[in-house]
């Protein structure tokens, strides 16, 4: 499945044209779609050579790589090859045109061969390279090290750097072919993977997919959490422990960090790395700095681990003994509860640098806090789902979502006015009023509505 990536693919062609051979880099978590992007734009009958590494020996990983490319070069495998140096140079006395070399899974090669990076610097820095030369892995982390990090020998090196990110949600409807309600729906599961779109096509229905991928011990899916932690975690039962816990409804650090029975200090930096992956997000009220805010709340972003310390995790015992339809009853059962976390980040993404009746808002936030309530004449507790201020900061857009069959649009518009009459952030603001909902209802209000079709088409 290939949909999106212009902007990678893109970036990718117009690197290999240039005058002089290119060293890429690209990156990104496994399944996002890495080696389909670099397969689109090698020319095998040019001579392009793509390597797949595995977790061998280095002896195993050259006697496989000087296979794959004898494949290509015919007697390329017959000589004999003692360190990377000598396999990658050589290579340059059998190419009679430039070509281009991908050596994917990166880490594994450098696993077996920890100098592989210093000898990569020496080819580079010599330009003893004739080719184009593409590494790609799944360790975002390590691949992160390799060529961000100063004292890495890599760093500076590379011609581009390309982080491949989850496609956005505006292109689930098109992969999966599919309505746009649906489409919140399969969003709020496989989220923006390309590979997991992939794998849900083969059923007909969500209920099936979920089913055979993710509550069946032997789903493809099943294991995938465990999986996506090992690539980029050291201490990955700490890390699944802190992922189940926030999925568990502890949101708050001291939350967290009573149920691990450690100081919050403790589990900060799995915190920080979880969040640098994209498999959390750290959430503060709106008007506040995150620096200083002490109001803080982490919540599961990646909707696949989502999921699975939603209804898998805790069920686990049920999975294996084959009850897997107790499991998928409760997700139906629950499933707008469920879906409605991922509208509501929908709806903040769609509020972003968006014109709303003529106004350009900035990032959009929750807030939560206590307002003024002037009829009772006391301060109350409330939430609001979006709240995002004008980038001229004259106007204040403030939203409630709703994920469900029916909304009374004229309660929600009067608990939201009657919520900002009491914010000290909107005095001076003009306020604009909108409800996100799944669908039409027949309580009317005067009041923007915006819909799945307004959301998805723009994300």
């Amino acid at each position: 499945m290939f949909v999106d990536r212009q902007r990678e693919l893109t970036r990718l062609k117009t690197a290999l044209k240039r005058d002089k051979p290119q060293f890429i880099v690209i990156y990104g978590r496994r399944r996002i779609g890495k080696s389909t992007l670099i397969k689109k734009v090698l020319d095998f009958d040019r001579g392009d050579i793509f390597f797949m590494a595995d977790r061998t020996s280095e002896p195993s990983q050259r006697h496989l790589f000087s296979a794959t490319v004898d494949r290509i070069i015919n007697g390329f495998s017959s000589a004999n090859y003692p360190n990377w140096e000598s396999l990658l140079v050589n290579l340059n006395r059998f190419v009679d045109k430039r070509v281009t070399v991908c050596l994917d899974e990166f880490p594994y090669l450098v696993k077996s061969c920890p100098a592989l990076p210093s000898i990569l610097q020496k080819l580079l820095d010599e330009k003893l390279l004739k080719y184009d030369l593409i590494i790609c892995g799944s360790s975002q982390q390590m691949m992160q090290g390799y060529v961000l990090d100063t004292k890495e020998p890599l760093y500076g090196r590379a011609d581009e750097i390309i982080k491949m990110k989850p496609i956005p949600a505006s292109f689930v409807q098109q992969a999966l072919q599919c309505n746009v309600t649906q489409a919140v729906f399969e969003y709020s599961v496989w989220g923006g993977v390309p590979r997991y779109w992939e794998l849900r096509n083969n059923y007909e229905s969500l209920n099936e997919a979920i089913k055979n991928l993710l509550l069946t011990s032997d789903g493809t899916l099943y294991e995938e959490p465990a999986r996506l932690l090992q690539d980029e975690m050291r201490d990955t039962i700490q890390a699944s422990s802190v992922l189940s816990f926030i999925g568990g409804g502890a949101h708050k650090i001291s939350e967290i960090a009573a149920r691990a029975e450690k100081k919050a200090t403790d589990i900060t930096p799995q915190l920080s790395r979880l969040r640098e992956l994209g498999f959390i997000s750290k959430e503060i009220p709106f008007g506040e700095n995150e620096k200083n805010s002490k109001k803080g709340l982490y919540y599961i972003s990646d909707p696949l681990l989502h999921f699975h310390y939603q209804y898998v995790l805790p069920y686990r015992s049920l999975i294996e003994l084959g009850n897997s339809e107790s499991v998928l009853e409760l997700f139906n059962a629950t499933r707008n509860d469920y879906t409605s976390e991922t509208w509501e980040q929908l709806c903040r993404n769609h509020v972003a640098a968006r014109s709303i009746d003529g106004v350009v808002y900035k990032m959009a936030l929750r807030w939560w806090g206590n307002y003024f309530d002037e009829e009772r004449k006391q301060y109350c507790k409330a939430e609001l789902d979006v709240v995002a201020e004008s980038f001229d900061g004259q106007h204040l857009f403030i939203g409630e979502c709703k994920w469900k069959e029916e909304v009374n649009v004229r309660e929600e518009l009067l608990r939201l006015k009657t919520i900002a009459k009491g914010l000290s952030f909107a005095k001076g603001h003009t306020i604009h009023y909108g409800l996100f909902l799944k669908e039409p209802t027949t309580h009317s209000g005067n009041v923007t509505v915006f819909y799945p079709d307004d959301v998805m088409t723009s994300l």
